[in-house]
């Protein structure tokens, strides 16, 4: 008895409420008085606990007696005085009990539960029901008495379903399932960066204005086709005179159907509308705009009105599953490890990434890439070799462009290293 409400109360708590509905819908047998059970837990985990209860005290008065009595004829062969003879019968009897009772009565139950928790769930439920019912009385005066008890104490009753998991349980959860083989790396990595998509601004993800390839209206349509030809890219944003006055974007297709079909060569015919979003948007906010309005792309703002950046679709679908890249885009690894031990980064990687690669404390509010952190550290203009020293590690400048750092190197520094450094 007590090993079937053990088995049930594991078997309920661990037991997934939307799967047993789909068993429903599927037409399973014997599964309706389990989704009753789920569906109003707390009550029928009180009917567990008092059968639990009233079999641990039923065992332990008739169980124990009973196997003392049977030893006690043994001793008593033995020439013992009567009061060893009832005391070692006492404590054999209370131990053999003990043991069984924990064994069979509730380590074994529990293990198969666990194992087999939907067969048993099923099967436990209808003996379970009709438990409930015939101690109703018992339950509803329990569970009022448990709910003004902890009312006294300011706690509210939530039943266990409701409670809901945080982000950090869900990541442990799919971490454990990894370590166990139920779901492989990609699918890992896919969930995390789920996860993080949410909390990842558009300024933090998108192709800074040093970096965008635009289309300029005083250029010929001649320029502008040779120009696409070589950045191979499918859309391009539109500038007049400067990357402060985007007017639109035009895709590939329009232009070079423009130039076969011999129509009017003016790139003003072809210009389509563009997006313009605030640098503080999320990226989850972004893709929505892109999927209601059916566009790929959007021009991000700072808070001056003038050109920060620009983000496309894929480039928030990257941030799910990875680079994506086609024919044409040239494999770049942004952060190589070296020889010496040491990491070869892109200045565009995020903050994030390093603070995770290197277990260091980095924090910036207004900053968000590793280039940009080092440009921020240094008292002049940026030169290549320039180096600062940060928390045991040694960031070295290997490339710049334009005064932005483009590739930087960072060494662990031993001790040694970091007194040689102060003294110079």
């Amino acid at each position: 008895m007590n090993a079937f409400f053990v088995a049930t109360e594991f078997a309920m708590v661990k037991v997934r409420k939307s799967r047993i509905e789909t068993l429903v819908l599927d037409g399973a047998q014997n599964v309706k008085y389990t989704l009753k059970v789920v569906k109003d837990l707390n009550s029928y985990l009180s009917a567990c606990q008092l059968g639990i209860t009233l079999a641990s005290l039923g065992l332990g008065w008739i169980g124990e007696p009973a196997v003392a009595a049977m030893l006690t004829p043994l001793f008593n062969l033995m020439d013992l005085p009567e009061a060893a003879v009832h005391s070692i019968s006492f404590i054999l009897g209370f131990s053999l009990i003990t043991g069984f009772h924990i064994v069979l009565g509730e380590l074994v139950p529990k293990s198969l539960a666990i194992i087999n928790t939907e067969k048993i769930a099923m099967y436990t439920a209808l003996p379970l029901v009709w438990f409930y019912n015939i101690t109703f009385p018992i339950m509803w005066a329990f569970n009022h008495s448990t709910s003004l008890v902890l009312k006294m104490f300011g706690v509210s009753l939530v039943d266990e379903q409701d409670i809901a998991h945080t982000d950090e349980e869900i990541k442990l959860l799919v971490e454990e399932s990894y370590n166990h083989g139920l779901i492989d790396k990609t699918e890992l990595t896919f969930i995390d960066n789920i996860f993080d998509f949410s909390e990842k601004t558009v300024k933090e993800i998108m192709i800074p204005r040093t970096d965008m390839e635009c289309i300029y209206l005083e250029d010929s349509f001649e320029d502008i086709i040779a120009f696409t030809l070589d950045e191979q890219l499918t859309r391009y944003p539109v500038c007049r005179d400067s990357k402060d006055n985007v007017v639109g974007f035009v895709h590939i297709k329009d232009l070079y159907k423009q130039k076969i079909e011999g129509n009017s060569q003016k790139i003003e015919d072809v210009i389509r509308e563009i997006k313009f979003v605030p640098e503080s948007l999320s990226i989850s906010e972004l893709l929505k705009v892109f999927k209601k309005d059916k566009v790929q792309m959007a021009i991000i703002i700072d808070e001056y009105g003038g050109t920060s950046g620009l983000l496309t679709i894929e480039d928030i679908l990257e941030e799910i599953v990875g680079e994506i890249q086609d024919e044409f885009d040239e494999e770049v690894n942004e952060i190589i490890k070296t020889e010496d031990g040491g990491y070869s980064v892109d200045g565009k990687v995020l903050i994030e990434d390093i603070v995770e690669l290197l277990s260091i404390d980095i924090e910036e509010e207004n900053i968000d890439t590793i280039g940009g952190w080092v440009y921020s550290q240094l008292s002049s203009y940026p030169q290549v070799n320039d180096k600062i020293i940060y928390e045991n590690f040694e960031f070295i400048i290997l490339e710049c462009d334009s005064k932005r750092i483009s590739k930087v190197k960072i060494k662990k520094l031993v001790e040694k290293s970091i007194e040689k450094i102060i003294e110079k």
